[in-house]
């Protein structure tokens, strides 16, 4: 069992290492608390020397009753809500039952994925290449569409962290339909909206570079880099305005009424190494006055880059000079990260990540303070290494702590009737395994969390599975924030491919995914059994339209000649919920998965002579290998 205890923080904690912990963790002593253990691995080099050593861990209580809800979903039965967390390098997005933490699918995003057929067939190979034509991606931070400050279930958008783009997925289908790659950006970290109605989609650009980056600058002098802010159209996911700005960008979150979009910042100095970016003692919050930036740019007071409007907001712009700033720079503790609104949309919460403490900014503030830090209105001490913070609707607040290994609960409240560094507000921390970067809690994103269930999303696993070689999964851990007098609980461990960032959590009751496809819903034209067709266009071109089934493709073999390009068009007329087919040529690199009432398209060469056997890669039936057909590719004469 966790514990349930209200910690002081972590700097009065006893200190029982010997003196040279730093030189290596064989000088540690025996009874050493597996806090202290964690904070001394941290600075001997990311904890490398934690694996196996399970005594130096957190002891069980004997006794405990659990205050949580059944967690554990019989066979049969369904969770209660979709949680859909960003899967990091992998590209894509998994989405995961609550409580059961079952993974329910992965939604590929930017990366090709054959048991989805995605990036096979030419419909979705053709957004990846016309969006970069990467090879993978970083997915952090999912974001569901809101109308009327709650989840409407129409859509879900995601940053690519790696390649400067962002992703539409179809929750009715629960599939990529569109992508961007944003001008102007390198590394699009956070991925938000502006609220309450998902009026825009924000990426923010991390990474500063010469804008335009196409060699015509002194590429040598990074006070000609920048980064920009892009707003996107949430429906035609154009690119509809940018902001350039001082300093690094890293997380963002837009205020509930939809005049603020708030980042942190980093890198204040605008420097190119570590030792350069951390030389000041304090960073920046970036508050954007989206109607402030409209009308700049209804003006014409934009330069126009690649093609995008954009928006000068750096701190000694004209733009920025006088009582309406387009952004406002409000100092904070140095590095803020993780930052995010509170559900009534009073305050946006900073983390501190290299300070303990988070900054509450009062939202109303921000344009009526002559100093910007009058804005911030708390300043809670919560422990090492805050990150990011979640909300259960009920006035607390909920913050991963890196170094700690913690969550903390704390009181908004409290905290700004508090003085700064007070830990006062602090309520009650557990333990977690290990580093946490992101927690969610349920719905914590709309203005009105249920405030039930929090997952802690944690770097690292160390002893918690099985061992698997030198990469260990992640850990994602479930915990029961519903009940204030028992206190958090955590009940549940789930191992997680890396790396998982982000997470939003949506009840069931607010999504209606289909069981089939609606064929008026595709582009292309339905093709039933009885009207399938195959037509030689041209010298070297064939296009075929054929229907599949159960134990059959509409034709039974199709004859082409050495060299032709072949389009191949295939539904699936199968109106059976989940009976999925496939049509797959080895040789040919092609995999299209076809789902019920689906169409979908596929073109290819006929390189080589020979026979190819087209067989559907999907379980369908008794006779299922028995579903084939042939491609006949006859030499050129």
């Amino acid at each position: 069992m966790t514990q349930h205890t209200q910690r002081p923080t972590s700097d009065e904690e006893p200190d029982e290492q010997q003196s040279g912990a730093a030189d290596g963790f064989d000088s540690l002593l025996p009874g050493l608390r597996r806090r202290d253990f964690m904070k001394a691995g941290a600075a001997v080099g990311g904890l490398s020397g934690l694996a196996g050593c399970t005594s130096l861990l957190s002891e069980e209580e004997e006794g405990t009753v659990s205050a949580a809800p059944d967690h554990s979903i019989p066979p049969g039965e369904m969770d209660e809500y979709y949680a859909f967390l960003g899967g990091g390098q992998s590209g894509d997005i998994r989405v995961v039952g609550l409580p059961s933490m079952r993974e329910l699918i992965r939604i590929p995003v930017f990366q090709r994925d054959s048991g989805r057929g995605y990036g096979h067939d030419d419909e979705s190979r053709e957004m990846l290449e016309e969006a970069g034509g990467y090879t993978w991606g970083d997915t952090h931070h999912p974001r569901i569409s809101q109308t009327d400050g709650d989840y409407d279930g129409r859509f879900a958008y995601v940053n690519d962290k790696a390649n400067g783009r962002m992703a539409r997925i179809d929750l009715t289908y629960f599939e990529t339909d569109a992508i961007v790659d944003i001008p102007n950006q390198q590394g699009t970290h956070g991925s938000c909206a502006q609220l309450p109605d998902t009026d825009l989609i924000f990426g923010v650009g991390e990474f500063r570079a010469p804008i335009p980056n196409d060699g015509t600058g002194d590429l040598h002098d990074p006070d000609e880099y920048g980064a920009v802010l892009a707003a996107i159209d949430p429906e035609s996911m154009n690119v509809e305005w940018e902001v350039l700005v001082d300093g690094n960008m890293d997380n963002g979150d837009g205020s509930k009424e939809g005049r603020y979009f708030f980042t942190t910042g980093y890198n204040s100095e605008g420097a190119v190494t570590e030792k350069g970016m951390t030389r000041s003692d304090r960073d920046d919050v970036k508050a954007f006055d989206i109607p402030r930036i409209e009308a700049a740019v209804e003006a014409g007071d934009y330069e126009t880059i690649n093609e995008v409007p954009v928006v000068d907001g750096r701190k000694d712009s004209s733009l920025n000079q006088g009582d309406d700033p387009v952004v406002h720079y409000i100092p904070t503790p140095k590095s803020p990260h993780g930052i995010s609104v509170t559900p009534d949309n009073k305050y946006a919460i900073a983390s501190g990540k290299l300070d303990p403490t988070a900054s509450v900014i009062q939202i109303d503030k921000i344009d009526e303070v002559d100093d910007p830090t009058d804005a911030i209105v708390g300043q809670p001490k919560l422990g090492l290494g805050p990150l990011h913070t979640a909300y259960d609707g009920r006035g607390h607040a909920y913050t991963s702590l890196f170094i700690d290994s913690q969550v903390v609960k704390w009181d908004i409240e409290e905290a700004v009737e508090a003085d700064a560094g007070s830990e006062s507000p602090v309520i009650e921390k557990i333990d977690v395994h290990y580093n946490p970067g992101h927690l969610i809690a349920s719905e914590s994103y709309t203005e009105d969390p249920a405030g039930d269930w929090l997952i802690s999303l944690n770097k690292l696993s160390k002893d918690r599975f099985l061992p698997v070689g030198p990469q260990h999964p992640e850990n994602d851990q479930l915990i029961y924030i519903g009940d204030d007098e028992a206190g958090m609980e955590h009940v549940k461990d789930s191992p997680a491919h890396a790396e998982p960032h982000d997470a939003s959590i949506c009840h069931r009751s607010k999504l209606d995914p289909a069981k089939t496809y609606d064929p008026d819903d595709l582009d292309l034209e339905y093709t039933d059994e009885g009207e399938e067709t195959m037509e030689r266009v041209g010298d070297d071109r064939v296009e075929i339209e054929m229907y599949s089934t159960r134990n059959k493709y509409g034709f039974q073999e199709m004859t082409v000649t050495e060299g032709d390009t072949i389009e191949m068009q295939v539904t699936n007329i199968e109106t059976t919920s989940d009976m999925l087919h496939s049509v797959a040529i080895p040789e040919h690199d092609v995999h299209m998965r076809v789902a019920p009432q689906e169409t979908r398209k596929v073109t290819f060469t006929a390189d080589d002579p020979g026979v190819y056997w087209i067989y559907c890669a999907h379980f369908c039936s008794a006779l299922h290998l028995e579903m084939r057909s042939r491609l006949i590719v006859e030499p050129e004469e």
